[in-house]
């Protein structure tokens, strides 16, 4: 549960830094948006854009061109159902859903990439935990965290024997979704496969398209735009 008082203070002094001419920022999120505060690993954190007007990308997110395979642009619609969402939609889903605790952004790259850097706010779940190779164990783990279980005995023995025989088993039966987060999933850009892959991957599982969101510009346009990252401590 979040402090009613310190929620509030935030929102004051966000109201002031806007409203005054002395600490006013330069460049905002948005014209009425100049930050967002969020919690990450126990700490708050302010996302907003890097303020030297002259900041330019270095380093890995400043190329242009990846060898595709595997490095290929990704479409617009992961799957249908699904939400493509841009930055601003990304920081309501933080303030709105996440610091409500009705929301999960995801991290989908590997570990290695994670502890690079992250968006504040997000929770590291690689993309491979929700493949077909992944075990039972690491998938009821991940979904755990999404408020999702397994069904009493995992789905009936008949529906189970059904689903075999088809060819086309339904997941529906295995896990719960009744009480499921919604997630928004993101990775290195528009170039990166790895959270349409745990996207779908989800889906397969039977998770609610609904609930699903994708952030295609991912780490590639975030750092773009000059917002906050943070280091994996």
């Amino acid at each position: 549960m979040f402090d009613k008082a310190k929620v509030t203070a935030l929102l004051m002094l966000a109201s002031m830094m806007y409203m005054s001419p002395s600490l006013a920022l330069e460049v905002n999120i948005t014209k009425d948006l100049p930050f967002v505060v969020t919690v990450h690993n126990g700490h708050e954190v302010k996302i907003q854009r890097i303020q030297d007007q002259n900041h330019v990308l270095t380093g890995g997110y400043s190329k242009t061109s990846r060898k595709c395979p595997p490095f290929c642009v990704q479409p617009m619609q992961v799957a249908p159902g699904v939400t493509t969402v841009g930055e601003a939609e990304l920081l309501d889903f933080l303030a709105h859903k996440v610091n409500q605790g009705t929301g999960v952004l995801i991290d989908a790259r590997t570990a290695s990439w994670f502890k690079q850097g992250t968006i504040p706010g997000s929770i590291n779940i690689p993309f491979k935990t929700f493949s077909k190779d992944s075990s039972d164990l690491v998938k009821a783990s991940a979904l755990a965290k999404f408020g999702v279980s397994r069904k009493d005995g995992g789905g009936s023995l008949l529906s189970s024997f059904k689903s075999f025989l088809s060819g086309n088993p339904d997941m529906s039966d295995v896990w719960d979704f009744t009480k499921a987060k919604e997630l928004l999933l993101w990775c290195n850009g528009p170039w990166c496969g790895q959270s349409p892959h745990a996207i779908r991957g989800l889906l397969d599982l039977g998770y609610p398209a609904e609930k699903l969101f994708y952030y295609r510009g991912g780490m590639q346009a975030w750092q773009s735009l000059g917002l906050t990252v943070v280091k994996v401590e």
